[in-house]
């Protein structure tokens, strides 16, 4: 009688003793295959894993009992399984209540279809992923880490979620803050380091008034409490002969991609677009800088992302479009590509017709002015990238003005700690290291 086949899912990125116990007590029935889940199946209903799929195969390649390991790139079991008509596939019991209650009716479902049957494994007490998980946000991470995890989730996420940080605490909001939609855990992927708020929060216009030294000393406080992956906005990059100092700096800090923009002079900030002179540089001007920044940097993780600003300036999709290609062409890793108008439509015909030509070059979009689409929409049109890129400054900003009014008008704080502003004990649990 030929060996029984039994089928483990699983996405193996912490093993634990749960784990093992799983994988014994699915070696008594027969052969076991586990199916690693890929990057893109786990970073669609959560956190990208902080192994690959490459390192988590060979981990669970050299467990005891494992005999095969096959790629399981959706969370849906039914494609692995008609392929491969296991008779067994067992699981922790875990998931008889929960989001992954069907899931696991439509494993029986399919089994059916031969003869298979799920076995439900007793839960390992004391022990799960998330704690896990938990302690190692406290733990932290280290620079080469997180330099890499921007390329890993572009590649595994349909649109990936930034939004604008400035100072220690709003990227402890942006690392901790998620809701649950559909079951599924959805967050922000990491954190934008945005000129025009590094500017503002100390007063400041935003005209690069703000050296990178000193910027690169406020982004510190976000990194020393987060783990997630930071995009630097460097804003025209400087000189071609400064550009490679601001690449080195930026990727030995393990800050994952800088975005500079193709304009000369004195910085204006995008959004008031022709109502202020914005000159762009030439096509063979700006390549040069991207092709000075390509040669200084050290790692092939770190991606230098090209700021298009032709349609600020007034120009064409056209002009966009054949900037954006040469730019690719000198070694640019992304396409950011930005518009003032509220419609969207300038972006929209821009994502559609760059992609017609290059189907791989990561699109980057702030959708400050055209706000009324979803990323659903925005990643219809081939966009990579979604950045939120003043939200957490702009809220701020007029919260902290009604709540200095509110103590003006009333002589006492008590209306503006009731209306305003948020129990001290809850802001405090947020701080790590920070104790009752």
């Amino acid at each position: 009688m030929s060996q029984k086949l039994v089928y483990v899912g699983m996405s193996a990125d912490i093993i634990h003793p749960g784990h093992l116990n799983i994988i014994h007590e699915a070696s008594k029935l027969g052969r076991v295959v586990v199916g690693v889940l890929t990057d893109a199946a786990i970073a669609s209903y959560k956190r990208l894993p902080y192994l690959n799929y490459e390192q988590r195969s060979i981990v669970v390649s050299n467990l005891k009992g494992v005999s095969e390991i096959v790629p399981q790139a959706t969370l849906d079991y039914r494609p692995n399984l008609r392929k491969l008509k296991p008779d067994y596939v067992v699981h922790g019991d875990d998931w008889k209540e929960g989001v992954q209650k069907k899931t696991r009716q439509d494993i029986i479902d399919c089994l059916a279809e031969w003869g298979g049957q799920v076995i439900d494994v007793p839960y390992t007490k004391g022990i799960s992923s998330s704690m896990l998980n938990e302690r190692l946000k406290e733990i932290g991470t280290t620079p080469d880490v997180r330099l890499k995890r921007l390329k890993r989730l572009i590649g595994a996420k349909k649109i990936v979620r930034i939004l604008e940080s400035h100072s220690g605490l709003t990227g402890l909001i942006i690392e901790n803050t998620f809701v649950q939609k559909n079951g599924m855990k959805v967050e922000f992927d990491g954190m934008w380091a945005s000129s025009l708020t590094d500017s503002t929060s100390k007063g400041k216009p935003d005209i690069e008034a703000v050296d990178l030294t000193t910027r690169l000393h406020d982004l510190n406080d976000a990194l020393e409490v987060t783990t997630k992956p930071v995009i630097f906005d460097g804003d025209t990059g400087g000189k071609v002969e400064h550009f490679p100092f601001m690449v080195r700096t930026l990727e030995r800090l393990g800050i994952s991609a800088v975005i500079i923009e193709d304009k000369v002079g004195l910085k204006q900030n995008s959004l008031f677009g022709t109502d202020a002179i914005q000159t762009q540089d030439t096509i063979d001007g700006f390549c040069t800088k991207i092709k000075a920044g390509k040669n200084a940097q050290i790692t092939d993780d770190f991606m230098i992302i090209a700021r298009v600003e032709s349609l600020i300036a007034g120009k064409p999709v056209e002009d966009a479009l054949e900037r954006a290609h040469a730019y690719v062409e000198a070694g640019a890793n992304g396409i950011m590509i930005h518009s003032k108008n509220k419609d969207g439509l300038d972006i929209k015909e821009f994502c559609l017709r760059f992609r017609e030509k290059d189907s791989k070059t990561p699109i980057v979009i702030v959708p400050t002015t055209f706000n009324q689409f979803t990323e659903d929409e925005f990643a219809e049109w081939g966009v990579n990238v979604v950045i939120y890129a003043n939200h957490m400054l702009r809220s701020a900003y007029p919260a902290m003005v009604n709540c200095a009014k509110s103590i003006l008008e009333n002589g006492r704080c008590k209306e503006a700690s009731e209306e305003y502003c948020m129990p001290i004990k809850e802001i405090l649990t947020l701080i790590p290291g920070t104790h009752a």
